[in-house]
């Protein structure tokens, strides 16, 4: 068992990562009410895990999908969760994907102007990044995360044994993040260079080896930098036009920011940004886990329609599109363009994907 503390000025989260650490729930929860948000799927296929620990009226199970990530749904949380009589010593418990992470974080931070929650991410997407570091949000306008809080979970339990039963969508979603880390991260890039087969098969030892790296990757940077006004701007490596054709294409979150990574880094590579040699053995990486089955092939030569998503990016600043973009081993860099530039360069990174 690995454990990892992340302090900011404001709070303090535990991240406990290891086979079997879900069991550490019922230590958690105090003799107060307590309140569950599950994924539907998620529940269908561990509600003997959570079950023993809430009442019904209890139990909130969120259907899936990004769509759910909104203001109806964070209304009818935070009814629920007042209905079943929650106090400010009260838990909220979040177990599932990034969606669940996103909203039931928000919901925690809302009620009663803050209860704790305690995270149990689920997919291999969330492991790696959406559940560390605070960021909670729901979508609104057909904008992704618009509205949010930065809002600490007291405890985070990352558990490999739901990876067990992922479909091959949810592994390819959480490759796209963890080759984002392999951007940013000497190591990281190292071992999923070496294993990256190994790691496509789902070897357990690697990707606990691999989460955990990622984990204390954010950790530090996270501890560093909460509110995103520096160093954490890094974490967004790819994702202005992940973003971008995510929500153009209806992509899931991680292919999106494989399809964002390769297209910003042929990007750096054209202009000079990144260096040569390194840019291609890590474009090489990307295109092989963007190529692995299951793989949406989508139309990118409409490129005048999908980049003007990228005009509403919360990066942006000033009327210029910001980019994330990998530069050397282990180091990264912020661009910053016209959206006539961006335009320019993503055409030419279409034509030579």
């Amino acid at each position: 068992m690995r454990e990892i503390l992340v302090k900011t000025p404001t709070a303090e989260n535990g991240i406990r990562i290891g086979k079997g650490c879900v069991q550490e729930l019922g230590a958690l929860l105090s003799g107060s009410k307590n309140f569950l948000l599950i994924d539907e799927t998620v529940y269908g296929l561990y509600a003997d895990k959570f079950d023993g620990y809430f009442a019904e009226n209890e139990i909130f199970i969120l259907p899936a999908g990004e769509e759910n990530k909104n203001f109806r749904m964070l209304e009818n949380i935070l009814a629920r969760m007042l209905e079943a009589c929650l106090d400010r010593s009260s838990k909220l418990v979040v177990v599932g994907g990034g969606v669940v992470g996103d909203i039931g974080g928000l919901a925690a931070s809302l009620y009663m102007r803050g209860i704790s929650y305690i995270q149990i991410p689920t997919t291999l997407l969330a492991q790696i990044d959406s559940s560390v570091g605070g960021k909670t949000a729901v979508d609104l306008s057909g904008v992704k995360n618009a509205v949010g809080a930065f809002y600490q979970a007291e405890v985070t339990l990352i558990d490999p044994l739901f990876l067990k039963t992922l479909p091959n969508s949810e592994w390819k979603s959480g490759f796209g993040e963890l080759v984002k880390y392999a951007g940013l991260n000497s190591e990281i890039f190292r071992i999923l260079e070496e294993n990256s087969e190994r790691v496509m098969d789902g070897d357990e030892r690697i990707l606990t080896a691999l989460i955990s790296a990622c984990v204390a990757h954010k950790a530090g940077v996270v501890e560093r930098d909460e509110k995103d006004e520096g160093e954490r701007k890094s974490l967004n490596l790819g994702h202005t036009t992940a973003h971008a054709l995510e929500l153009s294409f209806k992509l899931s979150h991680g292919e999106s920011v494989l399809y964002g990574l390769a297209l910003e880094t042929l990007y750096a590579l054209h202009v000079g940004v990144c260096e040569k040699g390194y840019g291609e053995r890590y474009l090489s990486l990307v295109q092989k886990f963007l190529n692995r089955e299951p793989r949406k092939n989508i139309d990118l030569s409409c490129v005048e329609e999908w980049t003007k998503t990228a005009k509403f990016d919360k990066k942006n600043s000033q009327n210029k599109i910001t980019l994330v973009v990998t530069k050397n081993v282990g180091e990264w860099t912020g661009v910053e363009l016209s959206f006539d530039e961006y335009l320019e360069r993503m055409r030419a990174s279409v034509q030579s994907l």
